[in-house]
């Protein structure tokens, strides 16, 4: 649940190019994480394949 709740605060700390998300800033996300006490490694685990299926879903709408 702490690993959500990270992903949902990281908002505004995307890496974007011209037209496109392309993730997470992961440093930013691992800074955050730690102010918030979540365990690093967790993060390390579950923020990248969340971070996959939300650059996919972004993808495929603006393909719509």
């Amino acid at each position: 649940m702490q690993v959500w709740d990270l992903v949902n605060r990281m908002h505004g700390q995307m890496r974007v190019s011209p037209g496109a998300v392309t993730g997470f800033d992961m440093g930013a996300a691992l800074a955050m994480a730690d102010a918030l006490g979540i365990n690093p490694l967790v993060v390390a685990e579950w923020v990248p394949p969340i971070e996959a299926q939300l650059v996919k879903a972004l993808a495929d709408k603006q393909g719509d």
